[in-house]
């Protein structure tokens, strides 16, 4: 994924419906989160069984929305009581690792075979 080092990145905490399109998660930042979806940051959601994510970012007259899907396990999250946190570059970088790192069961290589 390309993006600045130095971008701000919020994670909505509570799990969306993953169904949502870039116009609908525009409207939850800006009227749930009270915040500017063209303001140059990263806004990261979940879902709620917690194996997909998708990523918002806005650059200059453009939208980029970002989706990834574990085939096994969950994602790991910071457990905070508020709807939005700020997120750490690091974690981030773990979560798109999907490693161990970043995922509850990942200690070893998941065998996908239905794509074959």
């Amino acid at each position: 994924m390309l993006m600045p080092e130095n971008i701000k990145i919020y994670f909505y905490t509570q799990p969306v419906d993953m169904r949502k399109s870039i116009d609908t998660l525009c409207v939850m930042v800006a009227e749930v989160l009270k915040m500017n979806p063209t303001e140059g940051y990263l806004f990261l959601f979940r879902s709620k069984n917690g194996n997909k994510l998708k990523a918002l970012h806005y650059e200059t007259n453009c939208f980029t929305l970002w989706y990834r899907r574990l085939e096994k396990g969950k994602f790991v999250f910071q457990k905070k009581s508020e709807d939005c946190i700020e997120m750490s570059q690091e974690h981030f970088k773990r979560l798109l690792a999907s490693d161990k790192f970043s995922r509850r069961d990942a200690f070893e290589a998941n065998q996908i075979s239905h794509f074959s």
